[in-house]
């Protein structure tokens, strides 16, 4: 078992940044590919970043490309999304996910989620 526990999320204005952690307990997350993952109110969860066990491929959704990075600290167990000029359209539940391979790919799956954290971008 896996626990994800995410955090760093808040309110921000348009322009301004967040960085999310993500933390794990119960099991190193070294030897696994990790995710991030958002749902924004009335819309499905949705792709956002990835990055395999090592941090050497990452994958974004286009529309954070170039303002999301993704990356990870395998001896502190944590992952982390560095969210800059946030967006009104940012605004969403943001959960990672523990994936069931060392590398990504768009078919990768994941076997555990964290509860979430709301981040909120105002215009």
């Amino acid at each position: 078992q896996v626990q994800l526990v995410e955090s760093g999320g808040g309110l921000v204005q348009a322009g301004e940044s967040l960085r999310l952690s993500c933390t794990a307990s119960g099991r190193t997350i070294g030897s696994n590919a990790m995710g991030w993952f958002r749902q924004a109110p009335g819309k499905e969860r949705e792709f956002v970043a990835a990055i395999n066990w090592n941090g050497g491929r990452t994958d974004y959704v286009d529309s954070v490309k170039g303002r999301f990075t993704v990356s990870r600290d395998n001896a502190k167990n944590t992952v982390y999304l560095q969210m800059n000029n946030l967006k009104p359209e940012d605004t969403a539940v943001y959960y990672c996910a523990f994936g069931n391979s060392p590398f990504y790919t768009t078919s990768l799956t994941y076997d555990y989620w964290g509860q979430g954290t709301q981040v909120t971008v105002s215009s």
